[in-house]
Parts: C-alpha cells; structure tokens; sequence
C-alpha cells in the first residue's frame, strides 16, 4: 500500500520564479546561475503563467537559428498550458501525471491559479523512497519480487 501522501505534504515552496517582463537571455541567466532545470513564469500577484525550461531554450535556439534576428521576448518560449495540481492531488495520482505528460515539474497552484509550490518527479521518487524506510519493508503481501526472480514451482507457497 502506497503512502496517502498529499501535494501539500511534499511541495517546495521556496521556488525560483520568473517574471513575464523579462527576456529569454535573463531567464536562462537564472536557470544556469541557481541550476534548475526550469522554473514558473509567475505575474506581480502570483498567478501561475506557464513554465520555462531547458526544452524553452533549445525552442529560442531553433527560432534563433532559422531567424535573423530572434525574439528575445521571453513569453513566446513559456509553456503557457502544462500539467499542474492543487495541494490535495494525491502521491498516485501525482505519480500517473508524470507518467502521461512529458514534464519535470508539477506546479501546485491555489483555486485563484495562484502558485504555492512545486513537485518534481526526483520529490515523487524521495517520498517513495522515504515511505519504505520508514515501514522497513516492501509490502510482503505483493510477491512482485519474487515474481520476477523465482520460477513458480521454486517460489514459497503461501501460509494464511
């Protein structure tokens, strides 16, 4: 049985954010200097806009190569429509929203869109992780280890 863990319980909430006004050079300047591999793009009130990542820059240098002279502007590279949950969103249902979309980070945003937080898939993977810790055990009653390793005649019987 997986933990009942809630966004809420495993966001970051300290984030690097960006700001709508500034220039893709500028946004690149703050995901290299604070090593991130992308960050929310947020508006003067904390309203989530949309995401900038490393995929945002290899955009710029596409557009760049195919341009004289490029659009610096940085909202055109903003991802303005990916994935993002609420402080409720459960561990599974956050597990299976990194599975179907092909993102790193899940901003957790208020009902007004407000940002509060973030998930990464390596945050996923840590409360998993500390969760079988903590029990001192993978689930015994599962038999998917053994499944995988053991022919079915070599694999113990069950006793109830």
């Amino acid at each position: 049985m997986m933990p009942n863990t809630r966004a809420s319980d495993m966001m970051v909430a300290n984030l690097t954010t960006l700001s709508p006004d500034m220039d893709v050079l500028q946004a690149l300047d703050v995901l290299l200097r604070n090593g991130i591999s992308g960050a929310p793009v947020v508006d003067q009130e904390g309203i989530f806009i949309g995401t900038f990542s490393e995929k945002s820059c290899i955009r710029f240098v596409v557009n760049a190569a195919y341009e004289s002279i490029p659009a610096c502007e940085l909202m055109p590279y903003v991802d303005r429509d990916p994935p993002t949950i609420t402080l409720e969103t459960d561990l599974l249902s956050i597990a299976q929203t990194f599975l179907d979309a092909a993102c790193r980070r899940l901003p957790v945003l208020d009902r007004k869109g407000r940002l509060l937080g973030q998930i990464s898939r390596r945050d996923v993977m840590r409360e998993v992780r500390d969760y079988f810790k903590r029990t001192d055990r993978v689930d015994s009653d599962s038999g998917l280890y053994l499944s995988a390793v053991l022919q079915r005649n070599e694999r113990p019987s069950r006793v109830r």
